[in-house]
């Protein structure tokens, strides 16, 4: 970049002796002082024009200043070369300043005419205004485009920023999904498994029968947390998935019926028509219940869970409750992570729902879900 200006000065200079000095020269060098200065002032003039690209101001300001002073100490002829250094000047003075400072810089170039005019003893202004108005008219076009071309490159780069920063945000919140999903999954299953595995440890010498169906109940658990992760990556991977399965809110329903199985004293009641619930409704509504029920078997083994689920009119919201009563044994018990019902809340007010999670007297626990049907 710098041996291109670099270039561009030597070429400005060389045109300004072109223009000034080798007409002044062919008509026959001055022999006078004043000629010489007038001449040198010229010169002078062209040359401030070579920094018009870093300092346009005191480019396009010393050119015009030398150009006065030159029409002012009326040392002999304009080259005609000289006249366009001089209208290349206003284009320089209008480069350099932008927003209102342009207009001020405007009204100065109109006084500067004025004063030229009259030094230079003009008997029509025509003849400068057409010398000066367009080239500093080109002068603002060349600026107004440069300056949008910048405003365009900076806006670029923001809506560059922007769009990666919109990436790192769906990359995390589907990362969290994904956890989401995996934890409801995984934490449903283990759980059951733990609860199952440690009474069949207990009952494996006083009752086999009952370890046996305890031991079932794993094996149970361990093939549908598989089939539900198998559904999942099918998910995930964009590929449809078996529609024989079901929709949530059937699948709803063979979940109350293994938690029964495994030993947990559960109903579930279904209010209104569960055709047109949307299927993001429907699997959102399948995990507040499959949480719920996980959560009971951690911290209230023995419980009776209640469970309804109401439809709004066609569909459009549903209404999810599932309640559970204290503890019965504190056998088997455990603690999760937490996070459970933290992500639950999280995509339920991403879909626009409402949710809600707390003790009910007599130290049971309720959690409460309103998802919009769309």
């Amino acid at each position: 970049m710098i041996g291109v200006r670099r270039r561009e000065q030597v070429g400005i200079s060389v045109g300004v002796l072109l223009l000034v000095a080798l007409p002044t020269a062919l008509h026959g060098w001055p022999a006078t002082l004043r000629s010489n200065l007038f001449t040198g002032l010229l010169l002078g003039a062209g040359w401030a024009l070579m920094w018009w690209r870093s300092s346009p101001r005191a480019a396009s300001v010393t050119a015009l200043g030398l150009f006065l002073a030159a029409m002012v100490l009326d040392g002999g002829e304009v080259p005609y070369g000289a006249v366009a250094l001089y209208s290349a000047s206003f284009a320089v003075l209008a480069l350099g300043w932008s927003g209102r400072a342009a207009w001020w810089v405007a009204q100065c170039g109109l006084a500067y005419l004025v004063a030229v005019h009259y030094v230079a003893e003009m008997s029509s202004g025509v003849a400068t205004l057409m010398f000066t108005v367009p080239a500093f008219a080109a002068g603002t076009v060349l600026r107004l485009r440069d300056e949008t071309a910048r405003e365009l490159a900076v806006r670029a780069e923001e809506l560059e920023s922007e769009r990666e920063l919109f990436g790192e945000i769906a990359l995390r919140h589907e990362r969290a999904r994904i956890a989401s999903e995996l934890h409801d999954i995984v934490g449903h299953a283990i759980s059951v498994m733990v609860i199952q595995a440690a009474a069949g440890q207990r009952l494996v010498d006083v009752d086999p029968a009952r370890a046996k169906q305890a031991f079932a109940a794993i094996s149970e658990s361990a093939r549908q947390g598989s089939k539900d992760l198998e559904r999942l990556v099918q998910l995930l991977g964009g590929g449809a998935t078996d529609g024989g399965a079901g929709t949530d809110l059937a699948l709803l329903e063979e979940m109350v019926t293994r938690a029964g199985r495994s030993g947990l004293k559960v109903t579930c009641r279904f209010e209104g028509d569960r055709e047109h619930v949307p299927d993001p409704v429907a699997h959102l509504a399948f995990r507040v219940v499959q949480e719920s029920l996980t959560n009971a078997l951690r911290y209230a083994p023995g419980a009776e869970v209640r469970i309804v689920v109401a439809v709004h009119e066609r569909g459009r919201g549903l209404a999810v409750r599932v309640e559970n009563g204290r503890a019965v044994t504190s056998e088997g018990a455990f603690a999760g992570t937490g996070r459970g019902l933290i992500g639950l809340r999280e995509r339920i007010q991403a879909l626009g729902g409402e949710f809600s999670a707390g003790v009910t007297r007599p130290s049971g626990w309720a959690v409460e879900a309103y998802l919009p049907g769309g």
